[in-house]
């Protein structure tokens, strides 16, 4: 019998799950995996790969194709083990923000301070949110956001923190963005795209990650432990980032090494963070965003934004006090309590607050800018 062709395959499972709410049928994990890497090929046909994907999400994803699509991603992506025993690996979502100022950009830099390597990564701009990105902050703060993987691991290994671009790590799924732009919709390259890994630790990795709906902590335990997270955080944060809201009661949910996923309550209380907003607002003013693609939902102009978070970003590293600050201390604690750095967020809060208002954390970040 004739092996399947990558195209047959791909057009076999676009038969299985695109045939409506109730004959749809659920891939294997080798089904998803070898559609993916099909997808993935330069040859593809974009309308094929575009079917699929939005079939996928309708269905709604299974874990097992979940997992089948990362595999797939992972094979096509660089990864790099830094000269550090354990890094962090710090993944916000790669649409970015549009609806708060981003405040995250600038933990890596405190964890640095702090003992811990990390590691940021994302991408320049991708629907479906267009927004203020980790690449667009660091730019507007004058960090080089082109490393390729060794040079980005060597730059962690001496300053302690680093960024790397998809477009270095994985090229073949960066290829896709025009696609997802005229997708429209999430698909499941936003779930597991953040799970890549570019740099990793000689002993342990662990990923740090945000979430908003309530069914993704189960979904991204499974990933992460798929990708080979020595352990993880998933915090249900401000527009699914790592930031947990200022104003009012969060949610951690966690594992260690191969012990089950865990959840406990998140109070701004107990590190002395009282707020009336849940994030640092958008600036009162902001130009009109750019219309030079009017197929594109853009709905703020995300350089300005990440221009703003660049100066609150730096005025918090050099401990002004206000909403940033406060998104630094917060996130930067639940990761240092999580590796058992402190014992409580409280003590982790007085820590993060010391290196912000004596000037090392500024120090950190200006060592890669």
């Amino acid at each position: 019998m004739t092996e399947a062709s990558p195209r047959q395959h791909l057009r076999a499972c676009i038969q299985k799950v695109a045939t409506g709410p109730e004959y749809s049928k659920d891939l294997s994990y080798e089904e998803a995996l070898l559609a993916m890497r099909h997808v993935l090929e330069p040859e593809v046909d974009p309308v094929q790969a575009a079917i699929y994907l939005i079939a996928l999400r309708m269905k709604r994803e299974t874990d097992e194709e979940n997992r089948g699509t990362l595999q797939a991603l992972l094979e096509q992506a660089d990864s790099v083990t830094a000269a550090v025993d354990e890094v962090v690996d710090v993944s916000d979502p790669y649409d970015g923000f549009v609806r708060c100022t981003p405040a995250s950009t600038f933990v890596p830099a405190v964890l640095a301070c702090l003992g811990v390597p990390a590691v940021l990564h994302g991408l320049n701009a991708v629907g479906p949110k267009f927004g203020a990105t980790h690449h667009k902050v660091l730019a507007a703060a004058g960090v080089d956001t082109g490393l390729l993987c060794a040079d980005a691991a060597a730059q962690l290994a001496q300053c302690g923190w680093t960024y790397v671009d998809q477009a270095q790590f994985a090229p073949y799924l960066h290829g896709l963005i025009p696609l997802r732009q005229r997708m429209v919709k999430r698909q499941v390259l936003t779930t597991v795209e953040t799970l890549l890994a570019p740099v990793r630790g000689q002993h342990k990795t662990h990923y740090m990650g945000g979430y908003v709906h309530k069914a993704y902590p189960e979904i991204y335990a499974s990933l992460a432990r798929h990708a080979g997270f020595s352990s993880a955080m998933f915090i249900r944060g401000v527009e699914g980032g790592i930031v947990p809201s200022l104003q009012q009661s969060g949610k951690l949910f966690f594992y260690q090494e191969d012990g089950v996923l865990q959840q406990r309550d998140l109070l701004p209380e107990a590190l002395g963070i009282q707020a009336s907003v849940r994030a640092v607002p958008l600036p009162e003013v902001l130009p009109e965003p750019p219309r030079a693609d009017p197929d594109l939902p853009v709905t703020v102009d995300s350089g300005a934004l990440a221009a703003h978070a660049a100066r609150l970003g730096l005025a918090a590293l050099s401990g002004e006090r206000g909403l940033t600050y406060d998104s630094l201390v917060y996130a930067a604690s639940i990761c240092l309590t999580h590796l058992g750095r402190h014992a409580t967020l409280a003590q982790a809060a007085a820590a993060v607050r010391a290196v912000l208002d004596n000037g090392s954390a500024l120090a950190a970040f200006r060592a890669v800018a």
